[in-house]
């Protein structure tokens, strides 16, 4: 199969609004597609091959020859040929890189180079990806989704689960299972605005603390054990002290859910780029950790001695927990159906310096790799007025609108610094006619433009919602937000109004 095809249903998956539309055209092409390519397609298609980190930022993919008139690249001969340019490394690997990158992108039509962009910057706007994908795998090969989606917890490869899948049926899928030392998707949290809400939909309830560090998924098997993320990248060799915790359990086997974080002397986390970094490096471990010394907590028990519990309430998983695990290792909990004594808790988790809270159904299973209703994370919720300087044209069904947008605050002259400091960009939060008002607003402002790049008089306001802040060497106050998104542009608000530096420096003083 051409690749062409992926990249024309990719559009057409990001362009359709209705899930099951999205399934039935995701179903159609893996229907088409020959048993040996239907890998690398799903691994396309899915997301899935962003992984690959192919050392290339988003500025080298602007850089890129002119498109191909025709269609040309096959699916997996094209798959092949990002895994060969992800694997080149030592000296001269950056120019090689681009050398290889610059070829494959020759030959690639002009919907081709939009879907292997978004692809390799993790921007492929589909929708609900694995999900999705997961139900379209199931149509394809008449399966229950059910069977598709419970492989893939286990597997955690949509590649792998859809090729079982198309050639062997439910059978084949139910051959996959928990396997101590092969990761498990973790599960994930729904959100809600504040506990009371959570608590609504959930009825009586476990909340625990929400720690800002690193989702940790640890294995034990005797004396082995293997520490894996939330992306499933094992990281084993870079964090000796949540190694040496789980080999200290009274277990033969174990595979344990937590997070890993640096607490400062006082025992408050530090910034989360500090527990990033740490767990990032590939330096000498002994050293990083006396610089730098990590803690784990642990808030779920998917195996032990041979047994699975990912289909056990959560409360009977906890109660496995608590009984094999001591408090300093357990994450901060409370069961309470009392809204009062539910919102003290999260204040209590904000006063020591973490992210939130937690809301557990306690009937809930391990619903590994989806985002359901048995957790409901709960996060106070930051915003900040400021001023678009530029934004940067789409691409895949983002074509032709500005979307991604540059964010400043005012007053950097005060630092000595330009008058309006850029903060950040975000693409989140945009709907299709927000993105389309933008784009005539921008452009009715522009002042220069780049090849991606369209710079404006800043004059609009845009109310932006964040998670926190973080140190960035790339920008001149050498601050950063962390996982902004778009709310609301403030028709009330001129850019005088628009929140300043001094602010945001009160806001990161506060450990924000």
């Amino acid at each position: 199969m051409l690749l062409h095809r992926l990249a024309l249903t990719s559009r057409a998956v990001g362009a359709e609004p209705a899930r099951n539309a999205k399934t039935a055209l995701l179903a159609e092409v893996l229907r088409e597609l020959d048993p040996a390519e239907l890998p690398a397609a799903v691994a396309l298609l899915s997301g899935e091959s962003r992984r690959m980190r192919i050392g290339v930022g988003p500025a080298a993919l602007r850089d890129l020859p002119d498109p191909a008139g025709r269609p040309q690249l096959e699916v997996a001969p094209t798959e092949r040929e990002l895994a060969r340019i992800a694997a080149v490394h030592g000296s001269g690997a950056q120019a090689e890189r681009r050398r290889l990158l610059g070829a494959l992108f020759a030959r690639a039509t002009a919907e081709e180079q939009d879907f292997l962009r978004a692809v390799l910057v993790g921007e492929l706007r589909q929708g609900a990806l694995d999900a999705v994908m997961a139900d379209a795998v199931a149509r394809a090969a008449d399966v229950p989704a059910a069977e598709v989606r419970r492989a893939l917890m286990f597997r955690g490869s949509a590649r792998a689960v859809a090729a079982a899948a198309l050639s062997g049926g439910a059978p084949a899928l139910r051959a996959f299972g928990l396997e101590v030392g092969r990761p498990v998707r973790p599960m994930l949290a729904a959100a809600a605005p504040d506990v009371s809400t959570a608590l609504e939909r959930t009825g009586p309830a476990a909340l625990e603390w929400k720690l800002d560090g690193i989702r940790v998924q640890v294995h034990r098997d005797g004396a082995d054990i293997a520490v894996f993320t939330r992306s499933l990248d094992d990281i084993t060799a870079r964090v000796p002290e949540v190694v040496e915790a789980a080999r200290a359990l009274p277990l033969r086997s174990a595979v344990l859910d937590g997070e890993a974080l640096a607490l400062g002397p006082d025992g408050r986390p530090r910034p989360f780029q500090v527990t990033a970094a740490r767990t990032a490096s590939r330096q000498d471990p002994a050293r990083l950790r006396a610089e730098v010394p990590l803690h784990v907590f642990f808030f779920d028990l998917l195996h032990r001695d041979g047994e699975d519990l990912l289909d056990l309430p959560g409360e009977r998983r906890w109660d496995a927990l608590a009984q094999t695990l001591p408090p300093e290792l357990r994450v901060p909990r409370t069961v309470t159906g009392d809204a009062d004594r539910a919102h003290a808790f999260f204040r209590d988790a904000l006063a020591h310096g973490h992210e939130g809270v937690v809301v557990k159904d306690p009937a809930a299973p391990y619903a590994a790799g989806r985002r359901g209703a048995g957790w409901i994370k709960v996060k106070p919720r930051h915003t900040l007025d400021l001023v678009v300087l530029a934004a940067e044209w789409g691409h895949g069904r983002r074509r032709g609108w500005l979307s991604n947008l540059h964010l400043a605050a005012g007053g950097g002259r005060a630092e000595g610094l330009e008058p309006w400091v850029m903060l950040g960009k975000t693409f989140k939060g945009l709907t299709d006619e927000l993105l389309a008002w933008q784009t005539r607003e921008l452009l009715a402002r522009e002042v220069h433009r780049s090849a991606y790049t369209v710079h404006v008089r800043p004059e609009l306001v845009v109310e932006v919602a964040f998670d926190g802040l973080q140190r960035s060497p790339r920008y001149p106050a050498g601050l950063a937000l962390r996982f902004a998104r778009v709310l609301r542009y403030r028709d009330d608000k001129g850019p005088a109004e628009a929140d300043t530096l001094a602010t945001v420096r009160e806001l990161a003083a506060e450990g924000l």
